[in-house]
């Protein structure tokens, strides 16, 4: 069975507003790095609009620096799944998933491949309750900024995890990453 891995940026005090994250080289390569190791991207409907309008190359408004092409041809290249109960269609090199959540996120585990990449905050909680997570990472900034939507709340069960590794960037934000307790 496939891996479910996510990964998500979260200042000090929690928020996950991707407007408020370090956006620079070292990043986007760790993001491309966790790209590589999935056969396919597992979004919600914000998330997947979100990345659709700033990495398609279509929609793209304006240049992108170098250091983030390797990022926008690697997820502009991506399968994707979208969760979604309002969309009547996607594309993007996305399906729609459709159904009862746990049965159709198990059933793309059960593919052969090299694993699932979940991002955004909604999607994850869900996917957190079911027990589905295989892999949390958690790419601290080195920030407070006292607003913006944090992770998990609302979560009705806890998760205890054991941290397996972290990696710090040269911006001072950490990637710690954790496996659920069994």
């Amino acid at each position: 069975m496939q891996p479910l891995r996510y990964s998500i940026n979260v200042t000090l005090d929690g928020c996950s507003d991707h407007r408020t994250m370090i956006a620079d080289p070292d990043m986007h390569r760790h993001a491309v790095e966790n790209f590589a190791r999935a056969d396919a991207l597992l979004f919600g409907r914000v998330t997947y609009q979100m990345m659709e309008t700033a990495w398609r190359p279509s929609m793209q408004s304006g240049a992108r620096l170098t250091w983030m092409e390797p990022f926008a041809k690697t997820i502009d290249a991506a399968k994707k799944y979208v969760v979604s109960s309002t969309l009547n269609r996607v594309d993007w090199n996305a399906e729609l998933l459709r159904g009862d959540l746990e049965t159709a996120v198990q059933a793309l585990k059960r593919q052969p491949g090299k694993g699932l990449f979940v991002g955004g905050v909604m999607l994850p909680m869900a996917l957190a309750q079911l027990g589905l997570i295989d892999e949390y990472e958690f790419v601290v900034q080195p920030a407070i900024v006292g607003h913006g939507p944090s992770l998990f709340a609302g979560l009705a069960q806890r998760v205890d995890l054991r941290l397996v590794s972290q990696l710090e960037f040269a911006s001072g934000a950490v990637a710690l990453r954790y496996e659920p307790k069994k």
